[in-house]
């Protein structure tokens, strides 16, 4: 892992930090995840178990610190880094279509559905919080999918426009 590549993941995740906090919560203190949508660009970009671990986990955090949901901080820990690694998963299972628009688009719709369904689950049977799974399901997971697709599918053309004009070596490279 390189200087580069550490240094894009990390502006990734600055990027999806700065929307997390410039959206604003509903639904229980709920709110679009576009730090997830950031963590996926970067699972795209450096597909390796080191990179999955890294943005995982410090896009687990930063949600977590950040979040507006009542004791959110576990469930985002949590969260994240399963996340991150079923999402690597079905990269390296797609890796030959994985980077077509459409692909990867609906590979950041899934990641949100079953983001969000830990984020809940954890966050009502482990934290004990007093709130409805399919009300929030429903209310906040299914906006955020859609949300978080339209971004995915706005922004991800720019960085690999970006990229492929650039020096660094990503997936995209090869």
């Amino acid at each position: 892992m390189n200087t580069k590549n550490l240094t894009l993941m990390a502006l990734l995740v600055a990027v999806g930090a700065a929307l997390y906090l410039v959206i604003p919560g509903y639904g229980e203190g709920m709110k679009p995840d576009f730090m997830l949508t950031m963590m996926i660009i970067g699972i795209l970009l450096f597909p390796d178990a080191r990179s999955v671990f890294l943005l995982g986990a410090t896009t687990g955090v930063l949600s977590g610190i950040f979040t507006s949901f009542p004791g959110g901080f576990i469930p985002n820990v949590i969260d994240k880094p399963i996340t991150a690694f079923i999402v690597y998963a079905a990269i390296v299972l797609l890796k030959k279509t994985a980077n077509h628009l459409a692909v990867s688009t609906a590979i950041v719709c899934v990641g949100t559905i079953i983001s969000g369904s830990i984020f809940l689950s954890v966050a009502i049977y482990v934290m004990g919080a007093s709130v409805p799974f399919g009300l929030l399901f429903v209310t906040v997971v299914l906006p955020t999918v859609a949300l978080n697709g339209i971004v995915f599918f706005i922004i991800y053309p720019i960085i690999k426009g970006l990229l492929k004009r650039s020096s660094f070596k990503t997936a995209l490279s090869n």
